[in-house]
């Protein structure tokens, strides 16, 4: 199978303008995730809307293409971006890796563990859990709670805990239930990724404000796997000095 990662970038962002040009240790984020990922992919592409993106990729020599800015979503763009880099290129790829932006810690790893998914024919989505550690987690709102088949299949995510331990007190729960929360990365077969664009929002989706209820509620296999790293993203200047502090950079 021929795999690409793409990396959807915008400039505009409400809490962290010119996010993805952010220095960091003298790189540009948009520069450390595309390294990040080089090494595990062959074929990496940044998908942006903004010209300055698109001179600090090609100043460093990371392929870039210019996509719409109208999109309401990182997986639209993503999708006008395979077609004019086919078009262009005239390779065929079968899986697509929406790789974000402003995850300059993403691991190789996690990367491989997608790619992965796709041995199983029926995986029509690719995406990465993990097991919760902390139990305040399991009761914030924020973070994306996820149960899976005895095979991995994503079965629901919610912003709620999930399962509800009947009966338990919750400071009980992490010892009788493994709980997992979603790694927000995604990889999509080339016509699946055609289709879910063209799908309408679902009911549950509005409801919870997660896109891949609307991928579950219209009955796509979702294969999860498992990984050991946190996801570490940078959405607000107060996060990237977060992590200086922690010794991150």
């Amino acid at each position: 199978m021929k795999f690409i990662g793409i990396i959807p970038a915008r400039y505009a962002s409400t809490r962290f303008p010119g996010k993805p040009l952010a220095d960091i240790d003298g790189k540009p984020m948009i520069q450390r995730v595309y390294e990040q990922v080089k090494i595990a992919l062959d074929d990496v592409v940044v998908a942006t809307d903004d010209s300055r993106i698109e001179e600090a990729v090609k100043a460093f020599g990371g392929e870039v293409i210019m996509t719409s800015s109208e999109h309401q979503s990182g997986t639209d763009r993503i999708a006008e971006a395979i077609e004019k880099i086919e078009a262009e290129s005239s390779e065929n790829y079968q899986v697509i890796i929406n790789i974000q932006g402003d995850e300059p810690f993403i691991q190789p790893e996690q990367i491989l563990a997608l790619k992965d998914c796709f041995k199983t024919p029926s995986t029509q989505i690719a995406t990465l859990i993990k097991a919760i550690e902390n139990s305040d987690e399991i009761f914030d709102m924020n973070k994306v709670k996820v149960v899976v088949s005895k095979s991995l299949r994503a079965l629901y995510f919610s912003r709620s805990p999930i399962p509800f331990l009947r009966g338990s007190e919750k400071e009980d729960w992490m010892k009788k239930q493994t709980y997992y929360k979603h790694i927000g990365m995604y990889a999509y077969r080339r016509d699946t990724l055609n289709e879910i664009t063209k799908l309408p929002q679902s009911s549950l989706e509005i409801a919870e404000s997660l896109e891949q209820l609307r991928w579950l509620e219209n009955e796509y296999v979702i294969q999860t796997d498992i990984t050991k790293h946190e996801s570490i993203g940078i959405d607000t200047p107060e996060d990237l000095e977060r992590v200086k502090q922690l010794g991150l950079l």
